[in-house]
């Protein structure tokens, strides 16, 4: 009988080893693409190494759901993140910082566009899909103009729209003020009426982090010591 206890020993052994999170890994961040500008600096001002994940918020989300491991969860819109507090996967939220929309046109702005209004049928308009939190901005905004438009492209996070716009792909497209700035190769125009369709960044523990006391002194410090970051990049800090 005691030749099967041992096999039986070395499996249980062998899977308590591939289940435990090893010391010296990263705290895994899932974070919103729009934040992806202050990664260097996040980074810089913690002693814990960070492992950060940036994508659309929904994507984000979803993958936390299916099971993909994380430490700390970062969206770009409450309604996401109400999401993951709906599915249990992560502890109450902050209300970290708030950026707002405007469009962006390739250098030199060759469509001739100086303000939303002069979108029409003709402009290769890029915009977020409505699932992720620029999308759902955007729509909101076309809407309270009174735009009825048909995207040349929907996509996944902000960073694709901004890449479309500066590689001259599209006439315009609607990002972030801090993705605007992040980019030689694109001019921003103002959308008036945009500040009161206002993007909340959010930030949470996950729940089944077994490095909850970590992730909590990264979120604390996006929440209370990271205000001169924030406004470098455009953000505007919420204290």
């Amino acid at each position: 009988m005691r030749r099967f206890i041992l096999p039986i020993l070395a499996a249980a052994l062998s899977l308590a080893g591939c289940t435990a999170q090893p010391v010296d890994k990263p705290l895994s961040v899932f974070a919103a693409s729009s934040t992806r500008l202050i990664n260097d600096d996040l980074a810089a001002r913690t002693d814990i190494d960070l492992a950060i994940n940036n994508g659309g918020s929904s994507g984000l989300v979803q993958q936390l759901y299916d099971g993909a491991p994380a430490d700390l969860l970062i969206t770009a819109s409450a309604a996401t993140m109400d999401r993951a507090v709906s599915h249990g996967d992560v502890d109450k939220p902050e209300v970290l910082a708030t950026n707002t929309m405007v469009m962006v046109v390739p250098k030199g702005n060759p469509a001739g566009l100086e303000t939303i209004e002069d979108i029409d049928a003709s402009t290769r308009l890029v915009l977020c899909d409505a699932q992720v939190p620029c999308g759902a901005l955007s729509a909101k905004i076309l809407a309270a103009k009174g735009l009825n438009v048909e995207p040349y492209s929907l996509e996944s996070q902000v960073a694709n729209v901004l890449g479309k716009v500066a590689s001259g792909e599209a006439d315009a497209g609607m990002v972030y003020a801090t993705d605007a700035t992040s980019s030689d190769d694109v001019e921003a125009i103002p959308i008036d009426g945009a500040e009161d369709f206002p993007n909340e960044i959010l930030g949470a523990v996950v729940a089944a982090s077994p490095r909850r006391d970590e992730a909590q002194a990264v979120l604390d410090l996006l929440d209370d010591g990271f205000d001169a970051e924030w406004q470098k990049y455009g953000f505007t800090p919420v204290d």
